[in-house]
C-alpha cells in the first residue's frame, strides 16, 4: 500500500522561467554588424582589422532594414551611407535569397559607390528598381 506522501501532487511553480528569452532578430536594426562586400579601401581595412561597420540609422519608417534599404553606418570612426544587399533573415520572402551574412555596399556623400567592384552576388530583386540601384548593378557581375 502507498503512503500518503506518495499520493500528494508535486508543487507547481507556474509558467515562470528562471531565465529571460528574447526572439531572434529578424531584421537589421541599430547596432547590427554588417560585412562590406565591395572593394573600397575603407571597407577592406575595417574588415581586416576585425571592426565591421555598425548600423546607426535606417532610412525608413520602421527602423528595420532589409535588402535594398539605405542605412547610415559607423565605420572606423567615420559615418558613411550604404545599401543593404544581403540579409540573413530567418523568415524570407518567396524568391528572395537568404545569405549567410548581412552584406552592405558603401556609398559616398553623393550616393555613388566607394568601390569599383562588388565581390558577392546580388539578389535579382534589386534589378526591379533600376533607378535607385543602377550604379550598384553596374559594378556587380553575379546575381542570384
Amino acid at each position: 500500500m502507498l503512503s500518503c506522501a506518495a499520493m500528494l501532487p508535486l508543487p507547481r511553480y507556474g509558467a515562470q522561467r528562471a531565465f529571460s528569452t528574447s526572439p531572434v532578430a529578424l531584421h537589421l536594426r541599430m547596432r547590427s554588424r554588417l560585412r562590406v562586400v565591395d572593394n573600397s579601401a575603407l571597407g577592406r581595412q575595417a574588415m581586416m582589422d576585425g571592426k565591421p561597420p555598425k548600423v546607426i540609422h535606417v532610412y525608413n519608417k520602421t527602423g528595420f532594414a532589409t535588402i535594398g534599404d539605405k542605412v547610415l553606418l559607423a565605420i572606423l570612426g567615420q559615418k558613411k551611407q550604404g545599401f543593404v544587399v544581403g540579409c540573413k533573415h530567418m523568415k524570407q520572402k518567396p524568391l528572395v535569397p537568404r545569405y549567410d551574412t548581412n552584406n552592405v555596399v558603401l556609398l559616398d556623400d553623393n550616393g555613388n559607390p566607394l568601390g569599383t567592384r562588388i565581390l558577392s552576388p546580388l539578389p535579382s530583386l534589386l534589378r526591379g528598381d533600376k533607378q535607385r540601384f543602377s550604379k550598384i548593378l553596374a559594378l556587380s557581375s553575379r546575381f542570384v
